[in-house]
């Protein structure tokens, strides 16, 4: 299966370049189908294996027209930041799709998988509306289901106990209406929760060459061209070799988008009227949670396993309580009197978010070294020396 996917990918771009150099166009068909599923320390070993078969021959700059543009716009409107490696993920979606009519999107939460899946759909429909001409270049209509809340019967369907006819499940039914629909537009059944090897097994029919989907009615449902089945899943641990082997995947890591974008999507939907003061939190974020975040992953113990986008998203969920008043009707002038309670409330924030989830003597660890910061950064009002900050937060 994977040979066959190399295989069709390299016959989409001879098609688009006739006249491309077969080994360059092999190598592109290589990167463009393994890359999206290798981890980061990954890429570097694999890209010299390819360097090593491929000697002399570099893969070619690629011209994908308006979809980077379009990405970009549609990554801004939705308040978030088209950083490179956002961009690359969603050129691999895309490639990916291209090639693979089922695949998983793989990454922890907030990695951006289900932002990645949004912004593409939003691009391609807009490059649809401008008349623009490439592969699956339609409106996208996303049905979206969580597997795992449901039983097997009320996913699939099942005969009903009483009267002893098949009634359709949620899946059946979005995947009946999806292959039925005779309109251009892009149909993605999105599975937006963990695959488990109770009712993945079965869509094995879908996923591979069949394309159909086998109901225990008896029915079986073809899969239309325009159709995609997505799955949106943290990790493959429970998935058989068997089901893996059949989709394409694009393997999003946290770690690799980093904070960055989330505090500086943050800082773009500050209160007009506390707009003054924006640069002063940028600094604080700065100054203390990157270093604090660092220094709990390599020092403190975690009662409840977090991911550092968690903890960020956490701290500016706490830090929107404090601004929320400012978003109501706005005087002319801005609040200068909030200078003051800057700092303050961002310790605050910052002690019941990432120092919130450890335990007693990682505690008194967390207050050591927040003391020490708010020391060499010359805070004031200083936090009393009896006591943790968490008596004084």
């Amino acid at each position: 299966r994977a040979v066959k996917t190399v295989i069709t990918a390299a016959g989409n771009l001879k098609r688009s370049d006739p006249d491309m150099d077969e080994d360059v166009l092999l190598l592109r068909a290589l990167q463009d189908v393994n890359l999206p599923k290798f981890l980061a320390h990954d890429i570097p070993l694999f890209n010299g294996i390819i360097s090593d078969l491929f000697l002399g021959k570099c893969r070619p700059a690629i011209d994908l027209g308006a979809l980077i543009s379009v990405i970009k716009l549609k990554t801004q409107h939705m308040g978030l930041q088209p950083v490179p490696y956002f961009l690359t993920k969603c050129i691999q979606l895309y490639e990916t799709i291209v090639v693979r009519h089922g695949l998983m999107v793989v990454g922890a939460t907030g990695g951006g998988k289900s932002a990645n899946i949004n912004v593409l759909a939003e691009a391609l429909g807009e490059l649809k509306n401008r008349g623009e001409s490439g592969f699956a270049y339609e409106k996208v209509v996303k049905y979206q289901l969580n597997p795992k809340s449901i039983t097997m019967g009320q996913l699939y369907g099942e005969f009903d106990a009483n009267t002893h006819e098949w009634q359709d499940g949620i899946l059946s039914t979005l995947y009946r209406v999806a292959a039925s629909c005779t309109k251009t537009d892009r149909k993605w059944i999105i599975f937006d929760g963990p695959v488990d090897a109770i009712w993945i097994e079965n869509m094995n029919t879908v996923l591979d060459d069949n394309k159909k989907l086998c109901l225990n009615s008896g029915e079986m449902l073809q899969m239309s061209y325009q159709m995609t089945m997505m799955f949106e899943v943290e990790d493959l641990s429970v998935a058989s070799p068997a089901t893996v082997s059949r989709t394409g995947m694009v393997y999003m890591e946290p770690s690799t988008l980093g904070l960055q974008p989330l505090v500086t999507s943050w800082l773009e939907t500050f209160p007009k009227l506390l707009q003054p003061h924006a640069i002063s939190f940028l600094k604080l974020f700065d100054v203390y949670l990157y270093s604090s975040v660092a220094f709990m992953r390599s020092y403190l113990v975690e009662l409840v396993p977090t991911i550092d986008n968690n903890l960020c998203q956490s701290l500016m969920s706490i830090l929107n309580c404090f601004l929320s008043p400012y978003f109501a009707a706005e005087p002319a002038t801005p609040d200068t009197a909030f200078k003051q309670d800057i700092e303050p409330i961002f310790v605050f924030a910052l002690v019941w978010s990432v120092g919130a989830t450890t335990n007693d003597q990682g505690r008194s660890r967390f207050d050591a070294y927040l003391r020490l910061q708010m020391l060499s950064n010359n805070m004031n009002p200083a936090v009393p020396l009896k006591g943790l900050v968490y008596d004084y937060a």
